[in-house]
């Protein structure tokens, strides 16, 4: 069976301007996807497949334990990928345009609570290799909600510190500029000052904030293995994640009363719906506010 798959990577990086964490993505879904599709001999080339190959995918996917998110973004790309090709006039057309994506339950983020964050913190080794810069990305990560791919991205000339801001490079490289907590502030400005110079003469540091032990950027499973280390030490039993600091970061402004839509353009959200999963998150603190404290509960 022809494949188009390099032109709809081309198309993705130059006409939709994803990144190349995203395009990787594609990438590897869309040639498993094409695989299972070469397993089937009534598909001799894209114009032979029909909804019901596409059922059968989804269904494999499904045998293989795969999680429901990764499901759901399979059938997204897959869809993606034939709206191309007959955009493209490669197909006549595309038979993902009447299915429904697979329903995945909704799942709460995992967040956590104040007191855990700080036990995180207080997890931190500060007379050790590494000390300050653990130090500076949980305040960070936990002060601005910062993903993790944009947490590794940051560059020394993308800090505003007199200003109390950082400029961040988000999904789809749309800019954001977001506040930066003093207590973070000054978590890096010790980092910048005490530790990062050192570090920075062992190897091409690209100019990046967070930099290995070699001298070069961390990497995002570099940042993971990091923090989930601090939260065994720090004896929390949650799965903690850098994205669980995104997460307590969104979820405890709005506890403490912040706008919807100001948290949605803190994290960078195109679509508020996304922001919305954390109201969730909030109203389950305010049945804990309301069960300890009202009356006649």
């Amino acid at each position: 069976m022809e494949s188009f798959l390099s032109d709809f990577i081309t198309f993705l990086r130059v006409e939709r301007n994803l990144s190349s964490n995203s395009i990787e993505a594609y990438e590897h879904d869309i040639a498993r996807y094409l695989d299972f599709l070469q397993g089937d001999s009534s598909v001799k080339g894209v114009s032979d497949i029909t909804p019901r190959h596409i059922r059968q995918y989804i269904r494999m996917l499904f045998d293989l334990h795969l999680k429901p998110t990764s499901i759901r973004r399979n059938f997204s790309v897959v869809s993606s990928y034939h709206n191309y090709l007959l955009d493209e006039e490669l197909a006549v057309t595309d038979p993902s345009e009447l299915l429904e994506p697979p329903r995945i339950p909704e799942k709460l983020p995992t967040v956590l609570s104040v007191q855990e964050v700080e036990a995180l913190l207080d997890a931190i080794e500060l007379d050790k290799s590494g000390g300050l810069r653990d130090k500076a990305m949980v305040e960070l990560l936990y002060s601005s909600g910062l993903r993790v791919s944009e947490l590794v991205n940051l560059k020394l000339e993308h800090l505003l510190a007199n200003q109390g801001l950082i400029r961040i490079m988000g999904k789809g490289n749309k800019e954001r500029v977001i506040p930066l907590g003093r207590a973070a502030a000054d978590c890096l400005e010790d980092y910048l000052n005490n530790s990062r110079p050192e570090t920075a003469q062992k190897g091409r540091s690209g100019g990046y904030v967070f930099l290995n032990h070699l001298g070069r950027q961390i990497s995002r499973k570099g940042v993971w293995r990091i923090i989930s280390t601090l939260a065994k030490s720090a004896g929390i039993e949650k799965q903690v994640s850098p994205h669980t600091l995104r997460h307590s970061f969104a979820t405890h402004l709005l506890e403490g009363g912040a706008d919807l839509r100001a948290v949605q353009e803190m994290l960078g959200h195109a679509d508020i719906s996304t922001t919305q999963i954390y109201t969730h998150v909030d109203r389950s603190y305010l049945k804990e506010v309301h069960r300890s404290f009202h009356p006649r509960w």
